[in-house]
C-alpha cells in the first residue's frame, strides 16, 4: 500500500513538473520562433507595402507603450514604444518609433490624415533643466502655474525616486501622408513613472485639456502662448471626495494616476483618476468647490467591481443614444459600459474574452462594433455586435486605437442600450479559466505581466505562481514530517 507520504511527494512532483513543462514550453516556442507580435513588429517597421493584417473599414492608428525601464530598445518587442496606421486595405501606412512612450491618439478635425498624440521622452539626469531651483520655477509657465511649496513637494520626491531623471511630455500631430510632424505643446516633468501624460483633447484651435499625472490634475492650455488658463485639483478643489491621505495611492507619488480627459458636447470634461476607481465629471465654468459635477461619478474607490483602475472612457452622447460611457475596465480585463438612466449608471454591457490582459481602451464605431486595446493581450481587435472579434492585429503592448474614418473615440458610436449590442457569451470551459483569472486579477499581476517578457502569458504566470507554492508547500510538509516524530515522542514523555 502507497503511503500517504509518498502520495504527497508524488502530488507536489506532478504540480511542480507540470508547472515547469508550461513555462518551459512557452520560452522553447519563443527561443526557436518569433512570437506574434515579434513577427508582426518586424513587419510593420519594414516599410512594406503588402497587406500585413486583414482588411477594415477605415484606417486604423495604434500608439503603443513600452516596458523598458529606462527607455532603451531591447529585442523585446513591448519595449519598443510605435506609432503606426493600418491603411484599410491592411498595409502600413505609417509608422514612428521615435518617442520613449506613445500614449492616446486622436485625429484632427477638418483633416483626413492628420492626428494628434501624446507622448513622453525619459531623459536621463545629466540632461535635465534644474527642476528645483526657484529660477527655473519663475520663468516655467507649467512649473509656475502652481505654487513654488507645492511644486518643490512634488519633484522632491518624484526626483528622488528616479534619481534626478525627467520626462519630456508633448502634443503632436503628424500628417499620416505626408509624414509631416508638428510640435503643438511639451512640459518637462521630474521623474519617469506616473509623471507622464498620457492624454490631452482639443477645445479649440488654441486650447487643450490635459490629464496631468504628475500633479493630480486636471487643465486647460493655451497652446500659443503656453498659459495654463484653467485648472481642476482634486486635493484643492473636492477634498470632501478626494482626502490624499484616505483615496488613490501614496501622495504626492502617483496619488490619482490622472489618465485620461475628454471634451463633451456640452463644455463639460470627463476626468479618469485611475487610482481612485472612478470616472469624474467636471465643469469649468462653475467655482472651483462646484466643479465636480455631484452625482454624475461612476464608481467608488475599492468597490472594484463597478470599476478597477481603468482607462480611456468614452463618453456616448445623448444624440446615440447615451448619456453612456464606454470604459476599459483594465484590473477586471474587461470592456464596460455604463448608461444614465433615472440620475443613476446602470452597467448594460461588457466584454472580454480568454485573452483578455490589461485592457486600457474601447472604442465604439459608428456600426455598433467596438475596437479594443488589450495592452498585456498584445493586440488590437474589432469585435462585432455579438461580440465576436471581425479583425485583430497582434501589437505588442499596445495602448491606444483609433479608425480615423469615424468621429473621436467613441463620439460616432451607438450606446449598447439603443442599438441592441449583446454582451459576449462564454462556453463552460471559458467561464472556468475567467474565473481563475478573475481571481488572480489586480494591479501586482498586471504589474507582473508588465516587466514580464513577451513569452510569458497568463498561463505561463499562473504555471510560475503554483511551481512557486509547490515548492514551498513541499518544504513545509517535507519539514513537518521530520519533526512530527519527534513531537509525538515529547509529548508521550510528558503524559
Amino acid at each position: 500500500m502507497v503511503s500517504s507520504r509518498l502520495l504527497l511527494r508524488g502530488l507536489f512532483l506532478a504540480l511542480i513538473l507540470g508547472s515547469l513543462l508550461v513555462i518551459g514550453s512557452a520560452y522553447a516556442i519563443a527561443a526557436f520562433d518569433s512570437t506574434p507580435a515579434e513577427t508582426a513588429a518586424n513587419r510593420y517597421a519594414s516599410g512594406s507595402t503588402q497587406p500585413v493584417v486583414g482588411s477594415a473599414n477605415g484606417t486604423t492608428v495604434i500608439a503603443t507603450d513600452s516596458n523598458a525601464w529606462l527607455g532603451q530598445k531591447t529585442d523585446n518587442p513591448r519595449s519598443n514604444a510605435e506609432l503606426l496606421a493600418f491603411a484599410p486595405n491592411g498595409s502600413v501606412s505609417y509608422y514612428n518609433d521615435s518617442h520613449t512612450r506613445y500614449w492616446d491618439v486622436d485625429p484632427v478635425p477638418g483633416t483626413n490624415a492628420t492626428v494628434e498624440y501624446a507622448y513622453a521622452d525619459h531623459v536621463n539626469a545629466s540632461q535635465c533643466p534644474a527642476l528645483l531651483s526657484e529660477d527655473y520655477w519663475r520663468t516655467d509657465e507649467y512649473a509656475n502655474s502652481i505654487s513654488w511649496t507645492k511644486w518643490q513637494e512634488y519633484a522632491r520626491a518624484y526626483l528622488d525616486e528616479s534619481g534626478g531623471a525627467c520626462t519630456q511630455n508633448g502634443i503632436e500631430r503628424v500628417n499620416l501622408s505626408t509624414g509631416t510632424v508638428t510640435p503643438v505643446y511639451t512640459a518637462t516633468t521630474p521623474g519617469k513613472h506616473s509623471t507622464r501624460w498620457h492624454d490631452a483633447d482639443r477645445i479649440n484651435n488654441t486650447h487643450l485639456a490635459v490629464a496631468d499625472i504628475y500633479l493630480d490634475r486636471v487643465f486647460i492650455v493655451n497652446t500659443t502662448t503656453e498659459t495654463i488658463t484653467w485648472s481642476w485639483d482634486p486635493a484643492r478643489d473636492s477634498p470632501t471626495q478626494f482626502a490624499t491621505d484616505q483615496t488613490g495611492g501614496p501622495y504626492p507619488t502617483d496619488w490619482t494616476h490622472m489618465n485620461d480627459v475628454e471634451v463633451l458636447p456640452d463644455g463639460r470634461l470627463m476626468a479618469s483618476p485611475r487610482n481612485a476607481d472612478r470616472v469624474v465629471f467636471l465643469d469649468p465654468q462653475k467655482p472651483p468647490s462646484e466643479t465636480l459635477v455631484e452625482n454624475w461619478t461612476v464608481g467608488t474607490e475599492d468597490e472594484t467591481e463597478t470599476l478597477h483602475e481603468q482607462h480611456n472612457p468614452d463618453y456616448i452622447p445623448p444624440t446615440e443614444g447615451g448619456p453612456a460611457i464606454l470604459i476599459a475596465d483594465s484590473e477586471n480585463n474587461r470592456v464596460v459600459e455604463y448608461q444614465r438612466e433615472n440620475g443613476a449608471w446602470n452597467r448594460t454591457w461588457t466584454w472580454s474574452d480568454g485573452r483578455a490582459q490589461w485592457i486600457r481602451d474601447a472604442d465604439r464605431l459608428p456600426n455598433g462594433n467596438t475596437l479594443i486595446t488589450d495592452s498585456n493581450g498584445n493586440r488590437v481587435l474589432e469585435v462585432n455586435r455579438q461580440g465576436t472579434i471581425v479583425w485583430q492585429a497582434e501589437t505588442a503592448f499596445p495602448y491606444e486605437a483609433e479608425r480615423l474614418e469615424t468621429s473621436d473615440e467613441s463620439a460616432g458610436g451607438p450606446s449598447g442600450e439603443s442599438a441592441a449590442i449583446a454582451p459576449r457569451s462564454s462556453g463552460p470551459i471559458e467561464q472556468i479559466w475567467l474565473g481563475v483569472r478573475g481571481v488572480l486579477a489586480g494591479p501586482a499581476f498586471s504589474g507582473i505581466h508588465y516587466v514580464a517578457p513577451y513569452w510569458v502569458g497568463t498561463a505561463e504566470l499562473i504555471a510560475l505562481i503554483v511551481c512557486v507554492m509547490s515548492i514551498v508547500g513541499w518544504i513545509l510538509v517535507e519539514s513537518w514530517l521530520a519533526i512530527r516524530p519527534r513531537v509525538s515522542r515529547s509529548r508521550v514523555k510528558e503524559q
